[in-house]
């Protein structure tokens, strides 16, 4: 990859229609949405559901994103699994979709050891010839990344940081400890709660999932630090924090986010999983949205 990733990438949604399949079209009007208030774009990551997407859903959202970006901005696509056999198999694939770079989750369901982890990542790296982004969201993995781990990591040459989901201070820093001194290896903060303070301790980028809903709100943060305003990049944050504490308190923030781009008139489907809201939820959901967004 010939340019670092910096800024603001959108964990973005994947689209259904009425039956609940893909629908690109909608995908890539959420796609020129983001572009519109400068963000990157995520795919195929947890607000984007890959937990229940197939292989062929997963190559069709990455290859409408990368179509519709077309060079605009960067595009980072998930391909992590279970196993490191269909984890290569899907990163060979993607990575013939023009994407910028890959993120893979630790496996997720059994539990491993950090020489195991290392032995996965390793090997995912030798595979494909797209950089990588190690990604740790133990709370839904159950499988934490450990800083020596991540430094042990960074020294393999087609491994270029990792997206820290883990949601804590306290973990992001490790990270950031851990890459010190490595300017070949960045840190990517995961929760939307941190993102300025991820950018004033040494964060190249965030992932949001709440830019689905607030794409400009989320940009300001990134938009006025790079900019020097650290003070107004601060008190931007502190609106995006009091709605993503809100929203998220509705409802699990995939499918909270989801209900919420739908209620702002974009037609981007359900989620696909279980969950369900009432018409208090959704109506709570509308007045918390109202309140942040003017």
């Amino acid at each position: 990859m010939s340019k670092k990733i910096q800024g603001v990438l959108t964990a973005i949604v994947t689209t259904f229609d009425r039956d609940g399949a893909f629908n690109p079209a909608a995908q890539r009007e959420q796609v020129k949405r983001q572009l519109s208030a400068g963000n990157g774009i995520f795919c195929g990551g947890t607000n984007g559901e890959f937990f229940v997407l197939n292989e062929q859903e997963k190559l069709a959202v990455t290859q409408t994103c990368v179509d519709e970006v077309n060079g605009s901005a960067p595009v980072v696509a998930h391909i992590g699994e279970i196993s490191t056999r269909e984890t290569i198999r899907l990163g060979k694939q993607v990575a013939k979709l023009g994407v910028d770079a890959v993120s893979v989750i630790t496996p997720y369901f059994v539990p491993l050891k950090q020489e195991e982890l290392i032995a996965h990542y390793r090997a995912v790296a030798d595979a494909i010839d797209v950089p990588l982004f190690l990604y740790n969201i133990p709370a839904r993995t159950g499988n934490t990344l450990q800083p020596e781990t991540v430094r042990t990591l960074a020294a393999h040459p087609n491994i270029i940081g990792i997206k820290d989901s883990a949601g804590s201070y306290e973990s992001l820093s490790g990270f950031l400890q851990a890459a010190a001194g490595i300017d070949s290896f960045d840190v990517l903060n995961g929760p939307d709660s941190l993102i300025h303070q991820g950018f004033v301790d040494g964060c190249s980028a965030c992932i949001s999932g709440l830019a689905n809903v607030a794409p400009k709100e989320i940009n300001a943060i990134w938009a006025r630090f790079h900019a020097g305003d650290i003070e107004g990049s601060r008190l931007a944050q502190e609106n995006v924090t009091g709605l993503r504490t809100d929203l998220y308190s509705v409802g699990f923030s995939p499918a909270a986010v989801k209900k919420a781009v739908t209620l702002l008139g974009f037609e981007v489907g359900d989620s696909r999983y279980a969950v369900s809201f009432s018409a208090e939820e959704e109506q709570k959901i509308r007045q918390i949205v109202n309140q942040y967004l003017q």
